[in-house]
Parts: C-alpha cells; structure tokens; sequence
C-alpha cells in the first residue's frame, strides 16, 4: 500500500471506532477517557500536515487550508449544535469531533493501480464524507427494523420504529418505551430512567409487577439508594447522557415528615387514598431526590411506563441506534467507497 505516512497513520482510528461501536451497542456507553488522545492524535497529524505545505503558497497549500478550515469550523461545531438541540448523545458529539480533526481532508490508499477511496468530492473534506455516510446508514435502520418485525409477524404501523418485546427482558435492554397507559408514543419511558428508578428504590422489574398497587402508594418508599447512570452496567461517569456525580446521594433516608417549604403541611385526617394520589410512584420525590436529570424524563412520563411495566406481559420498545455505530460504518465505507450521496447524486446528473 502506498500512502503517506500521516494517512497511514490515521488508519489507526478504524480499530477504535469499531470498539466504540461495539461497546456502544453492548452498554449505550462510552467512556470520556477515549476521545482526548484522539483529538491530540489529529492535531499532531494536522500539524505535521501544515508544515509540509508551508507557507500554502502552491494550490495544495490553500485547498489544504480551506479543507482544514471547513472540517475544523463547520463539522467539528456541528457535533456539538446537534448534541446541544439534542439530536446527538454526547459520545456522538465528541465521536464527529474527532473525525473533524483526524479527517480534515481526504486520504489516499494506492493498492495496486486502484487509488482508495473510490469516490471523491470536489469540496474534498472527508469528514464531512463520513457524516454524510453515516446518515444515509442511518437510515437503513428503520428499514431493516420493520424486515425484522415482519419476518415475526409484527405487522403494525409502528414496525419502522418499534418492536414488542417481553416486559420481563427490559432491564436488559437499551431504548424506550413507545407506548403509554393510552396507546403508543414516541416520547414513552427511556429505560435507562426506569432502571435508575427502580435502583433508587432498591426494586426488582419482577418487585414491581408483583405488587403495583402497593408500591404505587408514595408513602411504600423507605430507604433509597443510588441511583446511578441508569446504564445495564454499574461503572464511573460516562457520555451516555447526564451521569451521576462521582459521589452516590444519601442513603438510607427516609421519607421526610415535614411538607416542603412554601407549602402547607398534609393534615393528618387525609385518607389514605388523597395520600396514595400526592405523588403515585413518588414519581416527583424520585426526580427531585436524584439532584440530576433523568434524561429528560418527568414525572407523568415516568408513571405512565410504570403503570405500562406494571401490567403489561409484552411492550413496544424503540431500541434506537448509536449513532457510533453508523458512525464507524460510515468510516469504513468513507475509506474504501468513498462519498456515497456524491456518488449518488452525480448518477443523477446533479453535480
């Protein structure tokens, strides 16, 4: 293969992105330790890569420096604008992050007489490339989510974005519910919220099914635990949303008599259906307990997938993607094929 020695080296980053992919899909979690030698990675080779074309006198010189510019400015800060709008997770933000800065502009593999990547754009920044691709995997996704609910059998409206599954599998999955007490929904429970609730009471899925009613009552909650991330894993602080902070909440404490300020106190002649009412599932004392988000969720969302998992056998779930894991397709394919909607487009007589 001959290529030069900063693009060879960035092959480096395949290996990585395809264990980011896959721990992604095991844990929806990434640890914040990977991406700042990848960044450091990049600006050595960006760096390396200027002062070979200094003083961008020549034609590659400038097209470097507006490649650069473009990568650096326009894809690495619409990593964070889609994390901020909340169309990315933060590992996805600092994912396409560090593409900008290792793939500033586009590689070049010769094997044998075939020059990789096959295709190329006139613009010319990879990392833009790669984002592109990464979308249009994306979306095969739903795609592939609807041949899966067809070949069980799942014929409804929602196949291109949810599958049934049995409630009893959930603290095992990643996802949410796409369901509510009144039907289907796209903004049901997150799991990762429900785990984190579950946790912070010290309960089971199983605990909960066995007696809704019960712990339906506010007033059923004891002791409390932490919380943590809400992740099928137990570990430190991650990108997988707002992690909890190093130090666990208290433990141990119990529901507290007095009523909060600004409020009058309950009278003790209520009944003890107006207490079970307050607050069903202590759904507000949770939120307010853990001192963090619970990614988005509040507290009628959290009762509704409650009063879901309680009686249901089987649920609607949408598992969702990763975006790392299109992320490190798309890379791939970026490295070999090349720009697939250029590649698209230009079949079409559009550029």
């Amino acid at each position: 293969m001959f290529a030069t020695l900063p693009d060879l080296l960035r092959l480096l980053v395949v290996p990585v992105f395809a264990w980011a992919a896959l721990r992604d899909v095991r844990t929806r979690r990434l640890p914040n330790r990977l991406w700042p030698p990848l960044y450091l990675f990049g600006a050595l080779l960006l760096i390396w890569e200027a002062v070979t074309l200094w003083p961008f006198a020549g034609f590659d010189g400038r097209i470097f420096l507006v490649r650069a510019a473009v990568s650096l400015l326009f894809v690495a800060p619409l990593g964070y604008a889609f994390w901020y709008l909340g169309a990315f997770g933060g590992a996805d933000a600092k994912a396409l992050i560090a593409l900008a800065v290792i793939f500033p502009t586009f590689p070049a593999y010769e094997v044998g007489t075939v020059v990789f990547p096959l295709v190329d754009t006139d613009l010319g920044v990879f990392s833009l490339t790669v984002l592109t691709n990464t979308v249009l995997i994306g979306l095969a996704y739903p795609v592939a989510l609807a041949a899966l609910n067809l070949v069980r059998g799942e014929v409804s409206s929602n196949m291109f974005l949810a599958r049934p599954v049995a409630t009893e599998s959930l603290p095992d999955r990643h996802g949410r519910l796409f369901e509510g007490p009144g039907g289907s929904t796209r903004g049901g429970l997150d799991l990762d919220a429900l785990r984190m609730y579950l946790r912070w009471r010290g309960l089971t899925l199983a605990n909960l099914r066995a007696d809704p009613d019960g712990l339906r009552d506010p007033d059923s909650v004891g002791e409390t635990f932490d919380p943590t991330d809400g992740g099928t894993h137990v570990g430190p602080r991650t990108d997988g949303g707002r992690a909890v902070d190093d130090a666990a909440p208290d433990e141990g404490r119990a529901v507290d008599d007095a009523a909060p300020d600004g409020e009058t106190a309950v009278d003790e002649t209520v009944t003890d259906d107006e207490t079970a009412t307050a607050d069903p599932w202590a759904a507000e004392r949770f939120l307010d307990d853990i001192d963090h988000g619970a990614y988005g969720t509040d507290a009628a969302t959290l009762r509704d997938g409650l009063e879901v998992v309680a009686d249901a056998d089987r649920v609607l779930v949408s598992p969702g993607m990763p975006f790392v894991v299109p992320m490190a397709a798309g890379l791939v394919v970026s490295l070999t094929y090349g720009d697939a909607l250029f590649a698209l487009l230009g079949a079409v007589g559009l550029v």
